[in-house]
């Protein structure tokens, strides 16, 4: 860890493991020493419900009484994957058309992690769109909540739309300002 200008400490690692419906998790230090307890508030101030195990994670650490706390998520970084990799739904489509798609704004309808599946509405789009945990898990979430917004790409597959990208609202809203902006080149 290194010293930071706030009253915590600069941490690296990765998240061992986080489950929103218990509101928290831990992080391993790249340092080694005890795990960081990460709170789903510190988590949702990042702007985030959900964060996938084994991401990379920057963190302000505090010491307390009870061992180390994240005070703040600086960065989440998903390990580099395979778009579609990985996915029988996605085979016959290649990389670029996967991340090709626009990103949209939408909304959870459910997801059900233990079946690893659930489904979302885009803004404006009737037909629901498929979620597999796979392709969230990608995108570095480990679950949604009913009602969370959330930016999403989706394709036509051979049951309807896919999502085939699923990123948090805020996240998903630079996404697409950096699609525009491409477009205007």
């Amino acid at each position: 860890m290194t010293e930071d200008n706030t009253s915590g400490r600069l941490c690296r690692g990765h998240v061992k493991w986080f489950d929103p419906g218990k509101g928290f998790g831990f992080v391993v230090s790249e340092e080694g020493g005890p795990d960081i307890l990460l709170h789903a508030n510190v988590l949702r101030n990042f702007g985030q419900s959900s964060v996938a195990d084994g991401a990379e994670i920057e963190l302000v650490v505090l010491e307390t009484e009870r061992g180390l706390q994240a005070a703040e998520v600086r960065d989440i970084r998903v390990p580099d994957t395979v778009i579609g990799g990985g996915l029988s739904d996605f085979a016959e489509m290649s990389a670029a058309e996967l991340a090709g798609a626009p990103m949209q704004p939408a909304r959870v309808k459910w997801f059900d992690k233990v079946k690893g599946f659930g489904f979302a509405n885009i803004f404006g789009v009737e037909d629901d769109v498929f979620v597999h945990i796979e392709v969230l898990r990608r995108s570095g979430l480990a679950d949604l909540i009913p009602g969370e917004a959330i930016g999403l790409r989706a394709v036509e597959g051979a049951r309807g739309l896919m999502a085939t990208e699923v990123l948090p609202w805020e996240a998903g809203l630079r996404e697409d300002a950096e699609d525009t902006e491409d477009f205007e080149d």
